[in-house]
């Protein structure tokens, strides 16, 4: 909090920070002369201590909002006037959605084939063809979005596919996808 006090102090991106800066240094004072009691035992101390910590708490969710709201006004260098405050950026990871797709298997002749998840409760079927799509051989049921076959001839290109079953009823297919088992 002593850094960030420091980083905020006639900083040119927070001209008045809402609360004052100084009543945030206050209340930061009030804490460690809290904890200096509390660590000498007096009764009550540590009562006091964690109404003075829970004040300094929320003064810095205030000044928190106030950093935010600035940084949001200006997207451009939103980063940068955070970093200015000498808060960390939180990054949002960024998840790829889910496709369907084949992987080579842990052994020769085998695959595994990852789903889309079409619902909290789903189950699905999955497929594959070596005649190039004129028959088809059914795989068992699975209720997560992934799956393995095995002994699939070496060498050969082979179609899979799935669908999804949901309270609903079941999906239709999904469009093939090729792949050369190893």
């Amino acid at each position: 909090m002593q850094a960030v006090l420091a980083a905020m102090t006639n900083n040119a991106y927070f001209p008045t920070p809402v609360p004052a800066l100084a009543l945030i240094a206050a209340a930061l004072t009030a804490l460690q002369s809290g904890e200096a009691q509390a660590l000498s035992r007096l009764k009550g101390a540590v009562v006091a201590r964690n109404d003075k910590k829970a004040a300094l708490v929320a003064l810095m969710q205030q000044l928190r909002s106030y950093i935010q709201t600035t940084a949001d006004a200006d997207p451009e260098n939103s980063a940068a006037i955070i970093r200015s405050s000498g808060l960390p950026v939180k990054r949002i990871p960024v998840h790829k959605p889910r496709v369907f797709n084949v992987e080579p298997g842990a052994v020769s002749g085998s695959v595994e084939m990852v789903a889309a998840t079409a619902a909290r409760r789903a189950s699905y079927v999955w497929g594959y063809s070596i005649d190039g799509g004129k028959t088809w051989i059914e795989v068992g049921p699975t209720l997560q979005a992934k799956t393995s076959v095995t002994a699939l001839p070496v060498g050969t290109t082979v179609q899979f596919r799935y669908r999804a079953v949901t309270r609903t009823g079941a999906a239709d297919w999904s469009q093939p996808i090729s792949f050369l088992v190893k």
